[in-house]
């Protein structure tokens, strides 16, 4: 008999234990607070002084894109719980690895953005901060004919950044 109510506690305890843990995990590592339930990205205006006509575009739509398809939240027109707005910094064409004959084996196209987060749930979490990315291309190759996939390249590397420093806890 006291076999089994040693048993029956046992089994009254564990299933206790087990149902009053929860855990919540996310493919992408992120920790969206509950009461955030909007965000908005304003357009990025292109500030360099080279000019890549559709980056702005590209970089907006990327920043958007990722954000929905790895988040909850809900993107606003107007004004969200959280917003990102900014300006693309830099757009840079590097000669990189200069050989013996003083020619560059490699070439870097690096992209540098300024990104401010407001989060209006939270002001305190609010911050403004530069972010930069690149990809190197062989020399010999056309930058004309390969920028829109270095580009597409270098802004899933810029957004995930941005991702990661405003929706995870590193």
């Amino acid at each position: 008999m006291k076999n089994q109510i040693y048993k029956s506690f046992i089994l009254v305890f564990i299933t206790f234990i087990l149902t009053s843990c929860s855990v919540r995990i996310t493919m992408s590592g992120s920790s969206i607070p509950e009461d955030v339930k909007s965000v908005s990205v304003q357009y990025f205006e292109n500030r360099a002084m080279l000019i890549n006509p559709l980056l702005s575009q590209t970089f907006t739509e990327g920043l958007k894109d990722r954000i929905t398809s790895e988040s909850r939240l809900v993107m606003r027109d107007d004004v969200g719980d959280v917003d990102f707005s900014g300006e693309i910094t830099s757009y840079d064409i590097r000669p990189m690895a200069i050989q013996a004959d003083a020619l560059s084996a490699e070439t870097r196209l690096t992209v540098g953005v300024k990104v401010r987060f407001r989060n209006y749930k939270n002001p305190k979490a609010n911050w403004e901060s530069s972010f930069s990315a690149y990809q190197d291309f062989p020399s010999d190759e056309n930058i004309t004919a390969i920028e829109a996939e270095l580009v597409s390249e270098i802004v899933d590397q810029l957004t995930e950044n941005i991702f990661n420093k405003a929706f995870s806890d590193w």
